[in-house]
């Protein structure tokens, strides 16, 4: 059965960093692309970054660019979300996406204030 796991969230302050963690289960890991979305309260999902199966190509939203950095272990079956100067407008669910298909984790929270 296909399916995502996330862990890693919790709560920092401001200007602070956090790993989240995907791991992937019943489907070739290393051929699928992933990414990461988050969804604040009252606010729909965001994209937040992509990384392809090829040359491990990745993008980031412009929020995230320069702050978060998305990489993945294939043989660890883990794709990898580092995050720094966090900002309390990073606080959101933060989900893993098999790209282009319907498979999605739990998600994890992370929360960031002061």
């Amino acid at each position: 059965q296909l399916r995502l796991e996330e862990s890693g969230g919790g709560s920092v302050q401001p200007g602070g960093s956090l790993t989240l963690s995907c791991v992937g289960a019943g489907f070739p890991f290393s051929g699928a692309a992933f990414q990461w979305y988050r969804q604040a309260p009252g606010k729909e999902r965001e994209h937040v970054a992509t990384i392809y199966s090829t040359h491990t190509m990745t993008d980031y939203s412009t929020s995230a660019k320069g702050r978060f950095t998305i990489s993945r272990d294939n043989r660890k079956n883990t794709v990898y979300l580092q995050m720094t100067n966090l900002k309390p407008e990073d606080t959101a669910v933060y989900y893993c996406h098999r790209m282009n298909y319907e498979v999605w984790g739990q998600g994890t929270q992370v929360t960031v204030s002061s």
